[in-house]
């Protein structure tokens, strides 16, 4: 059951899923779960796999992984006591109305997936955004019409290579956007990024989400003011609402003045782990709040 259970967790995360694992880590007395026993969320509350015991205890360790899921979206752990009866004692330990009457500590944890970035075009600045990727323990994969520019000698380390035209890409990726925590259009011809990006929007549009939602990754593109109204324009008039467009990160990356392929892959990077720690980077340090 515990492998089951982890399995579950980890098959969660693959797909950007928030997951929460709560695990029975002490016992003592008469308790319905025992060392080791697991419970995963995930889904927002809305599906779970294992078991700790069942009875009040469960019910009690459900509506707190609930109540985490929905409310923290960031690496978070605690640890909690319950004693299995009216009348329990002590330190942080929380009653229940139970008449098993040991006593069970628990372990709560919630998992964030970690980012995975699909490159779209090979060229430069995604070669040098791959090898900082791999430094910092992330995943990525690449798309590119071009063969020579989307293959495992370029980018040996990608989870996925898509060589295919931007019609059987968009159709290939339809059911696997969610595993992708950010889509970053980076493509050699500007008509080709245009057609991609408006391609994956009108899917949000017709699943009625938008980018950078709990359930759909963030995207962004590499560019010009002109270039973006441009695109904006094309997405107006082929129906996509102006939400969905706003929602778009361009230019991307963080404006520290970078201009080199490995400068750009530092601005956009940092930028990507911005939002993954939730930390704006304009906010002060302790330093400056003295």
């Amino acid at each position: 059951m515990t492998a089951a259970v982890l399995r579950w967790a980890l098959g969660c995360l693959e797909l950007q899923k928030v997951t929460v694992v709560a695990t029975v880590i002490e016992t003592s007395g008469s308790v319905p779960g025992k060392t080791g026993a697991r419970i995963a969320m995930s889904d927002m509350g809305e599906n779970w796999v294992g078991t700790i015991g069942g009875a009040g205890l469960e019910l009690k360790v459900l509506n707190r992984c609930t109540e985490l899921i929905r409310n923290i979206s960031k690496p978070y752990g605690e640890i909690q006591t319950f004693g299995l009866n009216k009348g329990a004692k002590g330190y942080e330990v929380q009653p229940l109305d139970s008449l098993c009457g040991g006593r069970v500590t628990l372990s709560i944890e919630v998992m964030i997936p970690m980012p995975h970035i699909l490159l779209i075009g090979g060229g430069h600045c995604a070669q040098a955004l791959s090898k900082s990727i791999d430094l910092l323990g992330w995943k990525y994969s690449v798309h590119d019409t071009r063969d020579e520019y989307c293959n495992s000698k370029l980018f040996p380390t990608a989870e996925n290579l898509y060589s295919n035209s931007v019609d059987e890409f968009l159709i290939k990726i339809d059911a696997e956007l969610s595993k992708f925590s950010d889509i970053l259009l980076l493509g050699h011809d500007w008509s080709e990024d245009q057609q991609r990006l408006l391609g994956i929007l009108e899917k949000f549009t017709q699943r009625d989400e938008i980018s950078n939602s709990k359930t759909t990754p963030r995207i962004g593109v590499i560019g010009s003011r002109s270039k973006w109204q441009e695109f904006e324009k094309q997405g107006l008039e082929k129906g996509i609402e102006k939400e969905i467009l706003d929602a778009v990160i361009c230019p991307i990356g963080l404006n520290i003045g970078a201009e080199s392929p490995e400068e750009i892959a530092v601005a956009v990077l940092a930028q990507v782990m911005s939002f993954y720690k939730q930390v704006e980077p304009s906010e002060p340090n302790w330093r400056e709040q003295i």
